[in-house]
């Protein structure tokens, strides 16, 4: 059985999210075009007759012009090296840029076999792709090139057999039942995440975050309530939208999306609570959501 750990790894919106949940058949990563959206470490469990792959979502590595990036980049580097296969995405879409040459350095030092995925490949030609290829294959000595569209599937079936041939035999780590580390609370808050970041665009801030308070079955279907936290009342204004609009449209959707994860039946009750900005780092992580970050100190 080939098994191990597998990173995804490169700028924001190249689609990490997007291919994790395709790899995995199941949504376990929020999707948005608001950059940085991905904030904590998600692992997505690969089951196959042949192997055990686990999938490591990070945030994307970014010049960070606020307090939020800078953690953002140090949650991904956190887990580079523990990973033993690295993807390292990049958009077809998109013209190859200091940025990614700042992510090939960070990812070259660790010694781990790296295979460079060119996503979106839905975006362009197949002449444009044969130029992308020959102008980004002499940048590193990578294990393989392999273009894909994690949107449609393209070729992710051909990016898992080059995967496997970097993997060893071993056991596996997880149940085979089991497609994702994160609890089912966790999955819940960052649907509505989405939807708020979907709905409302370049509005609202990237510390907008949201709190599972209550979680209870009642018969053949679930009672949640969930609190949705910003730090400005004007922020407040924007998501409950003129006579509770906006708000009634983020439940409407992040229902749908939750009554499907849930296989029931959701009453879905939101609510939006203003906390002041932070006055320190344990303040920060604990009031937005960081659970798994841990500072080398």
């Amino acid at each position: 059985m080939k098994t191990g750990f597998v990173g995804l790894i490169g700028r924001p919106n190249v689609g990490k999210s997007t291919l994790i949940n395709t790899l995995i058949g199941e949504k376990i990563a929020i999707v948005s075009k608001k950059p940085q959206t991905t904030r904590n470490i998600i692992k997505g469990i690969y089951n196959g007759s042949d192997s055990q792959i686990v999938f490591v979502d990070t945030p994307g590595i970014h010049k960070p012009n606020h307090k939020l990036g800078t953690y953002l980049n140090k949650q991904a580097y956190y887990t580079i090296d523990d990973n033993d296969v690295l993807l390292f995405l990049v958009s077809a879409k998109e013209e190859w840029g200091r940025g990614d040459d700042f992510v090939l350095e960070r990812l070259k030092i660790t010694g781990k076999p790296i295979i460079l995925v060119i996503n979106k490949i839905d975006l362009i030609t197949k002449e444009e792709l044969y130029l992308k290829i020959a102008s980004i294959k002499d940048k590193y000595d990578f294990k393989a090139i392999v273009p894909i569209s994690a949107m449609r599937n393209d070729n992710v079936d051909r990016l898992i057999k080059v995967i496997k041939e970097e993997l060893n035999e071993g056991p596996i780590y997880y149940d085979q039942d089991e497609y994702t580390t994160r609890s089912v609370k966790f999955l819940v808050a960052e649907i509505i995440r989405e939807k708020i970041f979907n709905l409302t665009e370049k509005e609202i801030p990237h510390g907008t975050t949201v709190m599972v308070e209550a979680f209870e079955r009642s018969g053949n279907s679930y009672v949640i309530n969930a609190s949705i936290i910003v730090d400005r009342a004007s922020i407040k204004k924007i998501i409950v939208g003129a006579h509770g609009s906006m708000i009634k449209e983020i439940g409407i959707e992040a229902r749908k999306d939750i009554e499907a994860l849930l296989n029931k039946k959701v009453y879905l009750d939101l609510f939006v609570k203003v906390i002041p900005k932070w006055r320190d780092k344990d303040q920060y992580l604990s009031e937005f959501g960081f659970e798994d970050f841990k500072e080398n100190e």
